[in-house]
Parts: C-alpha cells; sequence; structure tokens
C-alpha cells in the first residue's frame, strides 16, 4: 500500500537525521563524548569548541547533508514532480523527520543537537536561494557579536521574512515551515536566549582563533 510505503520513507528520514555525526566522530577517533564537554550539545559548534576544526567541519558539512539527502528521499516516492503542493509538502514531512531525528537521535540515546545544520540542509533542498541569504545573514551576525546562538535565531527569523515577505511564496505549507523553523530554533535555544538576557552567553571566540592555535 502507498501509505505504508511513504510511512516508511518518513522513517528513513528520521533515521537519517539520526546519525550522531559529533557523537561517532569524537568517540572513533577522539575517545571523546562531546556531550560532556563544553556546552554539551551535540553539534558542529561544541565540536569545534572540543575538538577543533578537524573534527568540527566534517561534523558541520555531514549534518547539512543528513538534512539535504533527508529531502531527496522524495524521488523514491510517487511526489516526485517538483513544484506542486504535494511534492513540498512530503518534502516539509522529510525535512522535518530528519531535524527531530537529529534532536532525538535514537542512535545516541536521544540526546542530540539543536539541529540547526540539519535544517540548512533541509531548507537549502527546498529553498536554495533563501537558504543562501539565511548563511549570509548568520554569518554576518556572527561576525558582528560573536554569538552563535544569537546568529541562528537572527538567520531562522530572516527565513520566514524571505519566504513571506520578500519571495511572497503562495505555497501555506512552506509558510507554516518557514514559521516553524523561526520557533523551534527559540525553542532549542531557550537556555541560550536566558543567558543572553542575562549577559553570561559565552561568545564563539574560538571560532575566529587562527588555525595554528587550534587543537
Amino acid at each position: 500500500m502507498p501509505w505504508i510505503w511513504n510511512a516508511f520513507i518518513i522513517f528513513c528520514a528520521y533515521l537519517i537525521g539520526s546519525v550522531p555525526t559529533s557523537v561517532w566522530i569524537g568517540r572513533f577517533f577522539f575517545r571523546t563524548d562531546v556531550r560532556n564537554h563544553g556546552s554539551r550539545n551535540a553539534g558542529s559548534t561544541n565540536t569545534i569548541r572540543v575538538l577543533g576544526y578537524k573534527a568540527g567541519i566534517p561534523v558541520l558539512l555531514l549534518d547539512i547533508l543528513k538534512g539535504w539527502a533527508a529531502v531527496k528521499l522524495i524521488y523514491f516516492t510517487d511526489y516526485h514532480i517538483p513544484v506542486t503542493g504535494d511534492y513540498i509538502n512530503f518534502q516539509l514531512l522529510l525535512g522535518i523527520a530528519a531535524i527531530i531525528g537529529h534532536i532525538f537521535p535514537i542512535f545516541a540515546n536521544f540526546r542530540g543537537g539543536k539541529g540547526v545544520a540539519t535544517l540548512i540542509g533541509v531548507i537549502l533542498a527546498i529553498d536554495p536561494v533563501s537558504t543562501l541569504i539565511c548563511l549570509g545573514v548568520f554569518m554576518l551576525t556572527l561576525i558582528a557579536t560573536k554569538y552563535v546562538s544569537l546568529s541562528s535565531m537572527i538567520a531562522g527569523l530572516s527565513f520566514p521574512i524571505l519566504v513571506i515577505v520578500v519571495f511572497n511564496t503562495t505555497t501555506p505549507s512552506l509558510v507554516i515551515f518557514s514559521l516553524i523553523v523561526f520557533v523551534l530554533l527559540l525553542f532549542t535555544h531557550q537556555k541560550n536566549i536566558e543567558r543572553l538576557l542575562r549577559n553570561q552567553e559565552s561568545k564563539a571566540n574560538f571560532l575566529f582563533r587562527s588555525r595554528s592555535r587550534q587543537k
């Protein structure tokens, strides 16, 4: 039955998202679980903080790839015709499944990261132009403030603005998804928001150190 196959594909997207790249790379190559150090987050930023760029960059790229690959599973379904409502809707389902997998990975005791890199991969597969602009917003904010969390949230806010206001998207599901993206980023960054309000959030100065000073 088609619905069983589609449910299986969505589950596969979740499994792709569940691959805990930072945990596995940290354990296999550095004998370190990054979730026990730094910010205790299983993401690329904390991996760079704890293990340096040699581990953090592969984690970042692989986490982005997870989101992109999960969305591309649509070509194994009947919803593979672009520019149709069903096509975009199913892409979004696959992307959401991958993000949930990254945040709650079955392969790492459901202790994952915040899903930002995987989210980038998802929206890159669905709306590459908006994604590239959001990445530009992220980088400019990061350079100006040195706060990764704040940069992620501002970039997340720019996504629905681009989708709804700038590009005047008429696909309801994409509009709703863009808003969910921002809300999800706020949800996963609650502790960061609290620290920002108390002026206690750590700046990511380690991202701007020269390579010679990296571990």
